[in-house]
């Protein structure tokens, strides 16, 4: 169902807003939350700035992605048994293509804030890929909604559902699968499907399966030269080498159930350590080995995400807990800024376009606020949907993922 008074204005809008920017995985083209370009609007409402609301059949929280004029993201129906692919265009909002890819005679068991289509898929011309966790991966051609190629082969134990959404790194897909029954990295040939690598966790873990388990997406980030894939995991965090699947370093901490996605800057990855009490570790690039003594170089251990991400603006670290404090450190110290409860609770990443930063609420509420040493709320919004997925951008549009719906949101000209 969309907004009829607002459709009017979509071609209008999409004349100004699009310039074929791409948003091609989780948290956009850098993978960490920027759309520093975007000019986004600071208020809207259900009738307000919207250029048009497409109701989503099932329920799915993984987050969209675009190339060109199509949005995709995953939806499970029947209570998790039939797990879909949908394609939306991004002009006008109609449905383009919804495909089942797997049937389930029985769902697999999820945790009450997760969902059985919670990992985000992955895109670039031509070719979309979508991840299930344990029951399957699978890639589409985006042009037609033909399935290419489907695959079992990356079987764990989730014990709470999927979580981590799988990367592109040249020709090969990269999917993490910490269960609490095997914890390994996998990478596929993003052409056939066919396993390409397959790296087991090496760090010691405590004997308990339910604390062996992660949902991290990976990272990837140039050292000296050359790309590393930074995959947190139950206990630690590792560093790749992308296309052998070889590990070049890792550091140890205490935490499980790991689902923020690590940002970098200043020659610091920054790792959030999961349950049970969250912690935020800045960790120097170019390590070697155990380098749990020697490349920690900070650590922030008060009121820190155990799902959204943190993210990186110039010399700041933004981020907000689950239970809604959010937090402004200094990149370079962990030296604390500033502290805000936004009120709510909190699944999705934030973003930062156009110099301003934003906030989702699971409630439907998003603050946004201005980047800086002090904080300043400059607005908020509430779309009265519960939102789980990240956010994502194209042009001057940003595209929310509610439970019910997908709104495109920009000013009106």
């Amino acid at each position: 169902m969309k907004i009829p008074a607002l459709l009017g204005m979509a071609c209008v809008w999409a004349a100004v807003a699009d310039a074929g920017d791409n948003w091609p995985q989780f948290r956009g083209p850098d993978g960490q939350g920027h759309a520093d370009e975007a000019r986004l609007p600071t208020a809207w409402s259900t009738n307000h700035n919207v250029a048009w609301r497409t109701e989503l059949p099932g329920k799915g929280w993984s987050s969209p992605v675009i190339w060109g004029d199509q949005i995709w993201m995953t939806a499970a129906l029947e209570e998790g048994r039939s797990l879909h692919a949908l394609c939306v265009a991004k002009t006008s909002g109609r449905l383009l293509h919804d495909v089942e890819l797997f049937r389930r005679e029985k769902a697999l068991a999820i945790q009450n804030k997760n969902s059985h289509a919670s990992p985000t898929p992955v895109i670039e011309a031509g070719r979309v890929w979508v991840n299930f966790g344990t029951t399957g991966t699978a890639c589409l051609d985006t042009g037609t909604g033909k399935v290419l190629w489907r695959s079992t082969e990356l079987q764990c134990d989730h014990m709470v559902g999927p979580g981590s959404s799988p990367v592109l790194q040249q020709n090969l897909l990269v999917l993490t699968c910490d269960g609490t029954n095997v914890q390994y990295v996998a990478a596929l040939d993003k052409a056939t499907g066919q396993l390409a690598w397959k790296t087991p966790r090496s760090g010691a873990l405590r004997p308990r399966p339910d604390v062996q388990k992660a949902f991290c997406t990976p990272l990837a980030v140039a050292v000296d030269g050359r790309d590393q894939l930074i995959i947190p995991g139950a206990d630690w965090v590792y560093g790749y080498e992308p296309l052998t699947g070889q590990e070049i370093w890792r550091v140890g901490y205490k935490g499980f159930s790991n689902t923020p996605r690590p940002v970098t800057g200043h020659g610091l990855v920054y790792v959030c350590t999961g349950f049970m009490q969250p912690e935020l570790w800045a960790i120097r690039l170019g390590a070697h080995g155990d380098a749990t003594a020697t490349h920690v170089a900070w650590k922030y251990t008060k009121k820190m995400p155990l799902k959204p991400s943190p993210l990186l603006v110039g010399a700041e670290l933004y981020m907000v807990s689950d239970t809604s404090t959010a937090s402004c450190l200094e990149a370079l110290t962990g030296a604390l800024l500033w502290e805000q409860r936004l009120g709510g609770n909190f699944s999705a990443s934030p973003l930062v376009a156009g110099g301003k930063i934003y906030f989702f609420s699971e409630e439907g509420k998003t603050s946004v606020v201005a980047p800086g040493r002090a904080y300043q709320l400059l607005a908020t919004n509430d779309l009265g949907e519960r939102i789980m997925a990240s956010p994502a951008v194209s042009g001057n549009a940003l595209f929310l993922r509610t439970d019910k719906a997908l709104y495109r949101i920009e000013e009106r000209r």
